[in-house]
């Protein structure tokens, strides 16, 4: 009998959802513009597909984040699988590594409640200072390869940092993040 090495999903309809994959091996695959807008486009596009609304996301060079809701939660694993399959594909294809495995697995969470979203906004929107990409929350605007933008464009400055003042993310923000 096989052992499963991760707890099993749990696929709701009309659920919001934070994912996180990495690569395999934790090697940085995704290291530059052409690949991560490839990644970045497949999200889009596949999410929409499925009829499913992405609500956050960043790629950095070994791992992503997204958030989104579900309209059918079943759809989960084919639309992880054409993310996955399709870029693979493709980031073998630009490095003329064919076959190579490029993707370890994903783990979703339901988020439960308004502050846990709102949470996982600013942990999805954060990571590129978590990871040493760039050092404050208001140097996020400089990093491209997030949702960040969007979020700024859309509410604005002073709605942005207010999120980020009550939803705070405890584990990496920076003494230098005065709002």
């Amino acid at each position: 009998m096989m052992k499963k090495h991760r707890p099993p999903h749990i696929y709701l309809d009309q659920q919001y959802y934070f994912l996180t994959s990495g690569t395999f091996r934790k090697i940085a695959y995704i290291n530059n513009e052409l690949k991560k807008n490839l990644l970045k486009d497949l999200i889009i596009k596949t999410l929409y597909q499925y009829q499913y609304t992405l609500k956050a996301w960043v790629i950095l060079d070994n791992h992503y984040h997204i958030i989104f809701k579900t309209s059918l939660g079943k759809f989960l694993p084919k639309i992880m699988a054409t993310i996955h399959g399709k870029s693979s594909i493709e980031i073998n294809k630009i490095e003329k590594k064919y076959g190579r495995k490029i993707w370890y697995q994903y783990w979703d969470y339901c988020i439960r409640n308004e502050q846990d979203y709102w949470r996982h906004f600013n942990y999805t929107h954060s990571n590129p200072i978590k990871h040493g990409y760039v050092n404050t929350i208001k140097d996020l605007s400089t990093y491209q390869y997030s949702s960040f933008h969007y979020w700024l464009r859309k509410n604005g400055e002073e709605w942005i940092y207010d999120c980020f003042r009550r939803y705070p993310i405890l584990d990496f923000t920076r003494d230098e993040d005065e709002f």
